[in-house]
């Protein structure tokens, strides 16, 4: 599946972090922990070029535990520092600030040698659209202090919080980049959520995500559907529909999204099967995993 999306609202985020990106000592960078290659804007490493850097593998909660070990294994080869993160948990949030002051002793060690005291880290938190930014934000602060919503575009405009005497966030707009050069990063963006599902086939995507689950994660999808016909009985029954067709149109009826005359309704299931995906009520599911 191709998807392509960058709205032109994106190229005015990008100037204001580039024109921003001067005032702050750290770059915060969230992926979302089930396709932390995906959901890695290429930008960022360009416009973070001599800052700190911290990557927080956001939604662990969601994402294959041990894929999101390896991830972060990854991520210490290349002289990043990563955690992973539930965005949500307000204790695994604010537990962070001593990891961030930890990263940036340098530059507070430099400050103490200038005489320089009490001079608050600056962190620019940056990630691409619903990766879950705002909500970390809030959940740092103990407070709502940035706007949230589960769809991508909610934050508008940059916007600094500052959290205590130590630390202040720069909450920015989510941002793509102009072309994805593998189409199987727009379809695991997509997956996601992260970008406008008003641009998808959402029946399509539904239908190459549970091909991706049906591989990759069958107990999960037990788990939530329950039993499947074994191949040679479900040949024998429909040998003209392919496994997934066969599949979409069982979890359609099991979760009664029917047409008029009982016929299975896809469109309906399709939306099901993504947002049972999205929410983590089909399991913790890893879209990438670390080439060993």
């Amino acid at each position: 599946m191709k998807i392509q999306w960058y709205p032109g609202h994106m190229t005015k985020a990008k100037r204001a972090m580039q024109e921003d990106i001067r005032l702050v000592d750290l770059v915060i960078e969230l992926l979302d922990a089930r396709a932390p290659l995906s959901s890695r804007n290429p930008d960022i490493d360009t416009l973070a070029s001599g800052k700190f850097r911290l990557v927080l593998l956001n939604k662990a909660d969601l994402a294959d535990e041990d894929a999101t070990k390896d991830w972060i294994e990854f991520f210490k080869e290349t002289g990043i520092r990563a955690l992973p993160l539930d965005s949500r948990n307000t204790g695994s949030a604010r537990q962070l600030k001593g990891t961030i002051l930890e990263v940036c002793k340098e530059k507070i060690e430099r400050d103490r040698r200038r005489g320089i005291l009490n001079r608050p880290i600056r962190a620019m938190v940056a990630g691409i659209p619903n990766v879950g930014k705002s909500t970390f934000i809030n959940s740092f602060a103990g407070r709502t202090a940035a706007k949230t919503g589960n769809k991508p575009g909610v934050t508008k405009g940059n916007q600094w919080i500052r959290l205590d005497k130590n630390v202040e966030l720069l909450d920015t707009p989510g941002i793509l980049w102009p072309k994805f050069d593998d189409d199987t990063v727009g379809t695991h963006l997509a997956f996601l959520g992260s970008v406008n599902d008003d641009i998808v086939d959402k029946t399509g995507l539904a239908y190459e995500l549970l091909e991706f689950l049906d591989r990759e994660y069958p107990e999960s999808l037990r788990m939530r559907y329950g039993e499947f016909a074994e191949e040679e009985d479900r040949k024998e029954a429909s040998e003209e529909k392919s496994r997934t067709l066969f599949l979409m149109e069982e979890i359609a009826r099991r979760r009664n999204c029917l047409k008029k005359g009982g016929e299975a309704d896809l469109d309906r299931a399709a939306l099901l099967i993504l947002d049972d995906f999205r929410s983590g009520r089909t399991g913790r599911i890893s879209l990438e995993k670390k080439e060993n």
